[in-house]
């Protein structure tokens, strides 16, 4: 059965009454063309031809020509040259419109004419995606340009995508070397949100030809080609027909082992899109190395900036930087007029611990200890490691009443606490010294540790594993 051929679009924008009259007998007797005849002129009819988009347009000329700019027409136009020819051939010249006829015209000459324009149609729309194909690209690697959060530049390229070609879904997909057995959708048009998501490559034996080819791969129907035989059962219920999946490959290597995968239901993906999504590929791979290098640098930099204010035995914070911050809160304290405590921490007879399991017990003890507190303090306080054995605890805005009933809780909880490290004999107790502002004897930073330090003194001295405070009644 014959598929009957769609009739081709011609708009008409003519006044010449005798031009009219030959345009529509042309018509009359032709029944591949659909004929729209406008009275419309200027901006009204270039919208009419956006909205429309017919296969042709035929205009008069120099009238017509004078109230629009063809370069912004997006299809064919053959202009008529009536009333004035040496003005119309001057506005055709002037245009740069190609096609023209001089009325009185053959109706041979018209149908000649028609079907050059019609052709170059279809030139005119593989110029103008391939303009807007290379426009688009332009604009993806300006916005690489404008990020390095690799994140951004991942979503930059599949919402880029997803507004280019027709595609249900279009990810990054990640590989982990040490899992070889599972992917990481690291970004996906669907959800700027997803991240992380886990996929089993058992189901997806596209994404595993192209790691062992290490070269593009185009489906085109999945429910028959041979690499998707052992899930057909799976993709048939959700519609997915064509898989396009294509590694992103920076100076030879994969880059972390990122795939670019697109798929579709309603048809395959054309020779265009392949080769646009293979040039995006290719183009931001060097972006994408950029990006990860700069996060790695990035990590690499926090990473020597937390080790360089943290105790590397304990993990909590050294002294150096608890300094810092003690110098920073007594000076907000004393602007604003709010109380600061401070609290010594000494571990009862750890001397003991060291000589009967040994330094290295001793250390893992030490650490286990920095942590539980650590754990039972409030996040706005600041604990460090001041040296040996003990341990000192600053906290903003608390009062001596406040800190009293927090080191309370804090001795108590160490008491009960089993240290896996000691083995039978798992239990510790813990002497605490505090002191706190506004006290006439703490005037300065040093002053509040001193005092804090000869509370703990006192506990010590009244027989340890108790909570002393400055002054000493």
């Amino acid at each position: 059965m014959a598929v009957a051929q769609k009739k081709k679009d011609i708009l008409i924008c003519e006044k010449n009454s005798g031009v009219l009259k030959l345009l529509r007998a042309f018509f009359r007797k032709r029944d591949d063309y659909l004929p729209k005849f406008t009275r419309t002129e200027g901006l009204a009819l270039l919208a009419q031809i956006t909205k429309r988009r017919p296969d042709a347009l035929i205009i008069g000329s120099p009238d017509g020509l004078m109230h629009i700019a063809p370069l912004e027409v997006v299809c064919p136009i053959i202009a008529i040259v009536s009333a004035s020819v040496t003005e119309g051939i001057r506005a055709v010249m002037k245009s740069g419109i190609e096609s023209y006829l001089i009325s009185p015209f053959h109706e041979d000459e018209l149908e000649c004419r028609l079907k050059v324009a019609l052709q170059g149609k279809g030139w005119l729309t593989r110029l103008y995606r391939e303009k807007k194909d290379l426009q688009n690209l332009i604009d993806l690697l300006s916005l690489f340009s404008s990020t390095l959060n690799p994140q951004e530049v991942l979503y930059f390229i599949v919402k880029k995508i997803s507004e280019m070609i027709d595609v249900n879904r279009c990810s990054i997909v990640s590989i982990d070397a040490g899992d070889p057995g599972f992917a990481y959708v690291v970004s996906t048009s669907e959800n700027p949100g997803i991240t992380n998501l886990k996929l089993d490559l058992g189901k997806y034996p596209e994404i595993r030809q192209v790691l062992f080819l290490r070269k593009p791969l185009f489906i085109r129907d999945a429910l028959k080609d041979p690499v998707m035989k052992e899930v057909r059962d799976i993709i048939a219920p959700i519609g997915i027909r064509s898989i396009l999946v294509i590694p992103v490959i920076f100076r030879n290597e994969i880059i972390g082992t990122l795939l670019l995968r697109a798929s579709r239901s309603s048809s395959a993906f054309t020779r265009r899109e392949i080769t646009l999504c293979t040039a995006i590929a290719n183009a931001s791979s060097n972006a994408l190395n950029n990006a990860f290098l700069y996060d790695r640098l990035h990590k690499e930099k926090t990473l020597f900036e937390r080790l360089a204010i943290t105790d590397y035995l304990t993990g909590v914070y050294n002294i150096r930087y608890f300094y810092g911050r003690l110098e920073e809160e007594f000076s907000r304290a004393e602007r604003y007029k709010i109380p600061l405590s401070c609290m010594m921490f000494d571990i009862d007879f750890f001397k003991k611990i060291n000589d009967t399991y040994g330094h290295r017990i001793g250390d893992i003890t030490l650490r286990e200890f920095a942590q539980f507190v650590k754990g039972h303090m409030r996040k706005s306080d600041i604990f460090a490691r001041y040296g040996g054995e003990e341990f000192i605890l600053l906290l903003p805005q608390t009062s001596a009443q406040g800190a009293m009933s927090e080191a309370e809780r804090i001795r108590k909880a160490v008491k009960e606490h089993y240290f896996n490290a000691l083995r039978e004999k798992g239990k510790i107790t813990v002497s605490i010294g505090m002191a706190s502002t506004p006290h006439g004897d703490i005037r300065s930073p040093d002053d509040l540790i001193t005092c804090a330090d000869n509370a703990l003194f006192t506990a010590k001295n009244r027989g340890r594993n108790q909570v002393a405070v400055y002054p000493a009644s």
